[in-house]
């Protein structure tokens, strides 16, 4: 929220489309806001106020959310890892962040130790038979540029459009144990099966820019598992009434 009206708009379109959809909830992975700043969040807040209002919004902060007036320091308060727990999901917010993302020049983010530690016994705490989610900003896996000033910052070596340096650990701590990492940061979905021949096949998956594409993936599980991911289109809400309610849909 605060780049455009016409992104303003599409954020509005969008959660009209989730609401019709009826999803269990709605993870989403940073950048609520364009330039961090209080009266951007107000905004998401206004146009999400029928989920929010409902419990079932689920967020951890961008680097976009740092800036101005830094209202990513108060999505995650206390810690940089916590729970929600939700009927049949073990959701985990990790907060990808970093005090450098202060700077919207200096867009990648960081893991320590003590963050994949706290993921460990976040992820040992899931109820049995939960769909066991981590969700983050910053990609754990490389992607191509998406435009030139990433292709640059790549042949320059800069960190800024780089996945996360501990994204391969953080998959090794999450493997096995956790069915779906959700990120965002990168504008250009993505979905990708690390360790396709597991028994507990792990699906990273990039969210997108949401108001930009016009929708939203979705991901249907039941006894713990994930079932099938589909996708919910703002334009054409109508599209998720196909949805099979024996499934729940997040």
């Amino acid at each position: 929220m605060g780049r455009d009206r016409r992104t303003s708009a599409a954020v509005h379109r969008l959660c009209a489309a989730l609401v019709a959809a009826e999803v269990q909830a709605v993870a989403v992975t940073g950048d609520l806001t364009h330039r961090g700043r209080a009266d951007e969040l107000r905004a998401f807040e206004d146009a999400f106020a029928p989920l929010l209002e409902a419990g079932r919004v689920v967020v951890v902060p961008g680097n976009h959310d740092r800036a101005g007036d830094d209202v990513g320091a108060g999505l995650m308060v206390g810690a940089r890892v916590g729970v929600a727990d939700l009927p049949g999901v073990h959701l985990v917010r990790l907060d990808s962040t970093a005090p450098h993302n202060r700077s919207l020049v200096a867009a990648h983010g960081a893991l320590s130790l003590r963050d994949l530690r706290d993921l460990d016994a976040a992820l040992d705490d899931a109820p049995p038979g939960s769909l066991s989610v981590v969700m983050l900003h910053h990609h754990v896996l490389p992607l191509p540029p998406e435009d030139l000033a990433e292709t640059l910052s790549g042949w320059l070596g800069w960190p800024n459009a780089a996945e996360l340096t501990a994204g391969a650990d953080l998959l090794a701590h999450a493997r096995g144990r956790c069915d779906l990492v959700l990120h965002g940061h990168r504008h250009v979905p993505a979905l990708a099966v690390p360790f396709a021949g597991d028994a507990r096949p792990l699906a990273v998956v990039n969210a997108g820019c949401s108001p930009d594409l016009g929708r939203a993936r979705l991901f249907l599980h039941e006894g713990g598992r994930l079932v099938r991911t589909a996708w919910i289109d703002a334009e054409e809400p109508a599209r998720a009434g196909g949805i099979d309610r024996s499934a729940h849909a997040a």
